[in-house]
Order: C-alpha cells, then sequence, then structure tokens
C-alpha cells in the first residue's frame, strides 16, 4: 500500500500542537460528537466496554450522551498526554449518588489489546502526521466483533479561508485534509470490514475577523509544512483581520467558513491467519483464532 501519511502535514507541527492544545472541547468537537452519538441509533450491538478515545478534545459533553446510551456498559476515557488526563480525572471523579445516566468510567493512558467492542474517536484523525498507526492502534484496542465510530475533518473545509489566503498570495493556511474514500482504503489496510462512511458540511458564522480567529486557534494549529516560516507582525495581523472582514461577509455582516464533516463506522472481524515470510497477529487475534478453529 503506498505512503498513507497525510503530505501537507508537518510532523513536527502535529507533535508540538498535540501538546499545546488547549485541555478543553471546543464547541465544533461537542457539535460533531451529538450529531455522531445520533448515529449510534443504528447499531445493534450493545457493548459491555467502549472505549472515547482523547475526548478531552474531542467532546466531554459527547462522552456523557453516549455513556447515557450505554449506561449499562464500562467507558474507558483514554487519555495518553498527562495534562489531558488529569483533566478527565477531575472531569469524571463523581460522588457516589451523583450520575450522569451512564455506568462506571475510568481514565486510562492506553488501552489494551481486545480492551473495548466499541471504539469512539471524535475528531482525532485529521491532525495525525500517522493516522494509518492510529487507526491500526485502534483496531488492536477492539474486540473481534467490536466497532469503531469516528469522525474528523473532510477536504471541503476551509475554503473560504484558503481562497482568501491564495489571493493574497499567502502561504495555505491549513493542511490539506483527507477524503473519506481513502479513509475507507485505511481502515480496510487496517484489517476492518464493512467501512461506512458519509459526510456532512457545517457553515459557522462569526460576528467578526478576532472571533473567527479565536475559534480557529482553539480548533487547531496550522500544520502544513508550507506554512509562514516565522511569526508575522501587527501589520499583516491587521491586514488578515480587514481580508476576513471584507471577503467572508455574508449579505448579513457575519464572517462565514464552512466545515466538511466525515463520519465513518467500520467493524473489527474474525482474524484470518495471513499466510507469509512472516506473519503477526496480536494476542487477542490469536486467542479469537484459537477459539473459533482458526477461521
Amino acid at each position: 500500500m503506498p505512503d498513507t501519511r497525510p503530505p501537507t502535514i508537518d510532523p513536527p507541527a502535529a507533535a508540538r500542537w498535540q501538546l499545546r492544545a488547549p485541555p478543553r472541547s471546543p464547541w465544533l468537537h461537542e457539535e460533531v460528537g451529538r450529531r455522531m452519538q445520533e448515529r449510534l441509533q443504528w447499531i445493534r450491538l450493545q457493548p459491555r466496554v467502549w472505549a472515547d478515545w482523547e475526548p478531552v478534545r474531542g467532546g466531554l459533553q459527547a462522552q456523557r450522551l453516549v455513556a447515557a446510551q450505554y449506561p449499562q456498559a464500562e467507558s474507558l476515557v483514554a487519555e495518553p498526554d498527562p495534562i489531558r488526563r488529569e483533566v478527565a480525572a477531575r472531569e469524571f471523579a463523581k460522588p457516589w449518588w451523583k450520575t450522569w445516566g451512564g455506568g462506571r468510567v475510568r481514565v486510562v493512558d492506553g488501552l489494551a489489546d481486545g480492551q473495548a467492542q466499541m471504539l469512539w474517536a471524535n475528531m482525532a484523525l485529521h491532525p495525525s502526521a500517522d493516522p494509518q498507526a492510529l487507526i491500526w492502534q485502534w483496531h488492536r484496542a477492539l474486540a473481534v466483533d467490536g466497532f469503531l465510530m469516528f469522525s474528523c475533518l473532510g477536504p471541503d473545509s476551509l475554503n473560504e479561508l484558503r481562497q482568501v489566503y491564495a489571493r493574497h498570495g499567502w502561504p495555505p493556511p491549513a493542511p490539506e485534509f483527507t477524503d473519506m474514500h481513502d479513509w475507507g482504503d485505511m481502515l480496510v489496510h487496517a484489517g476492518f470490514a464493512e467501512p461506512v462512511m458519509d459526510m456532512e458540511r457545517l457553515t459557522l458564522t462569526w460576528s467578526d475577523a478576532d472571533a473567527l480567529l479565536a475559534e480557529l486557534r482553539e480548533l487547531g494549529a496550522n500544520l502544513h509544512p508550507g506554512r509562514f516560516p516565522g511569526l508575522r507582525g501587527k501589520r499583516w495581523r491587521q491586514e488578515l483581520r480587514d481580508a476576513l472582514t471584507h471577503e467572508l461577509a455574508g449579505p448579513d455582516g457575519r464572517l462565514a467558513l464552512t466545515f466538511e464533516i466525515i463520519y465513518g463506522h467500520a467493524l473489527k472481524p474474525q482474524p484470518r491467519m495471513r499466510l507469509g515470510a512472516e506473519s503477526s497477529l496480536s494476542l487477542e487475534d490469536m486467542r479469537s483464532l484459537l477459539r473459533k478453529g482458526g477461521g
């Protein structure tokens, strides 16, 4: 399979953003998580254990919505970053007489092989410098017949902002985001089956350029390797404000940007042994093969 790493994400910049991202859930992430939770009504499997991948950024309110949908299930909150893990631990520490309608919540720094019947990953793929490795990690964490639910930004996101930058001869304001068909190919390559992908476009509006820029900073950093190589001064920032104000305003005067949201669902099937010079299986997959006679 060809290299699936995003060609327009700078790995060092992605690593810095992972460390510096604000330890809170942006409004857009929460809204996408709410919409993704509505899609669970079509899933028949009722997990005993489900895992939420990095919900401090992905959506703490969305985590509670999913927990309420599976009130008998244990929820694993996976936060590899120590700072966000502490935030999650405080968020989910609750007196015994209070509930959020869900089952037990456990905050962990990682997931063991085959630990969950459902893995929930809201808005985590598009800023990853190595999404295929992340998808493999999710696949290992799922039990056989478990399922993955994820969302991310699609390639039509921020087209209006890209056009503003292009007209002024500025470098790209954001990386190019992966198409949903390519996500489907990566899921299959990682061992998932029956991937189902769909998308929708959301338009957000702001009263002025400062409010728009503040929300974009909350959502993420510019990870494009061809971004501005250094800091810009006050003069450029004013030019940017003016450009956004005049070129993004709609009939009502509000500034608008479009976000393409991709939703994905895929199953982890019974593993099949592949013959080759070298073969590897996770411990959970090997146990499943032995239980079912090798498939």
